[in-house]
């Protein structure tokens, strides 16, 4: 959309990165003004919390929560969604894996209506997002966190009033006293100094944008979190923190993710569930072990990638 300079609280406010949807977020104010226990996952002796163990042993399964049928988006001629089927139950973090430029974030962004599809149909939390208006669509977006790809900080204002972009209710985003109290907050659990709120972005290495970008995605208490490429141009290290912090949301705040990536050890490290993308479809939907034990050409072919050409566990 190029450059887009927003007013707020008096001050000029120039996004780095994809600002559509914190845009979204200031319209939706303007117009309201007018986790469980752990169990081992093979592999490098990593934990990955249990999704059914927060409702209890002998509750019901969990319920699908996002639930998107033949959904299909075209830009000009070229067909990037071509009748996707994807879901998503209460409590678990799902991967949506697939190469580089397969439509991965595309698909993120119809689930939050950022991106109209041309077809299909996408239900969060009961609601069909595709029919719905915007007032109704914006409270959707309040269960919504965001994480962006490369942070999505605004430049011209300090870390704290990015954090504060992400707080949803109308009446604590004017609270002042809780805005500090929530970046705190919010700054620990992503394993950051508190005094980071007194930063700008310019100030902050590339790992600790991002995870400000985690905090504001956090601030406003969503039910579920979109994480879009979240270790895309990060050293191994910082990759790790990240991939921590994503099991971390999850257990601590109790919420639902989906996670673009097309980074396969990394989604093996965090996905309770995962779906391979290519071609406008995903081609196959299920747990890590089915994925490795599965005869498809097309997901041997992605997890040897990484793995291997006997990949049949994670190393």
């Amino acid at each position: 959309m190029g450059r887009l300079v927003l007013a707020h609280q008096g001050r000029r406010l120039q996004p780095l990165e994809h600002h559509d949807l914190l845009l979204h977020g200031l319209l939706d104010r303007a117009g309201r003004r007018g986790g469980g226990p752990l169990h081992h996952h093979g592999g490098r002796g990593e934990l990955r919390h249990d999704p059914a163990a927060r409702r209890g042993a002998h509750q019901a399964p969990a319920q699908h929560v996002i639930v998107c049928r033949g959904v299909a988006k075209r830009f000009g001629a070229q067909a990037v969604l071509d009748g996707v089927d994807f879901d998503v139950r209460d409590g678990e973090t799902v991967c949506l894996l697939g190469p580089s430029g397969t439509g991965k974030s595309v698909m993120l962004k119809t689930i939050i209506g950022l991106i109209k599809a041309d077809a299909g149909s996408i239900v969060v939390d009961g609601r069909e997002v595709t029919t719905l208006s915007f007032k109704e669509l914006s409270a959707v977006r309040r269960r919504i966190g965001y994480v962006f790809q490369y942070g999505a900080l605004f430049d011209s204002i300090s870390v704290l009033e990015n954090i504060r972009l992400g707080i949803t209710d109308e009446a604590l985003f004017k609270d002042l006293g809780y805005v500090r109290q929530r970046a705190r907050e919010c700054l620990e659990l992503v394993n950051l100094d508190p005094d980071v709120a007194r930063k700008f972005p310019a100030e902050l290495s590339g790992g600790m944008k991002k995870r400000v970008g985690i905090a504001r995605a956090i601030a406003g208490k969503p039910k579920y979190l979109l994480w879009d490429e979240p270790t895309s141009g990060l050293d191994p290290i910082n990759a790790d923190i990240i991939d921590a912090l994503v099991k971390r949301m999850d257990r601590e705040l109790d919420t639902t993710s989906v996670v673009v990536t097309h980074d396969v050890r990394g989604a093996f490290r965090v996905a309770d569930r995962l779906a391979l993308l290519m071609n406008g479809r995903i081609i196959m939907q299920g747990t890590q072990e089915a994925f490795l034990a599965s005869d498809l050409p097309e997901v041997r072919a992605f997890l040897e990638r990484d793995f291997g050409a006997t990949a049949t566990h994670v190393a």
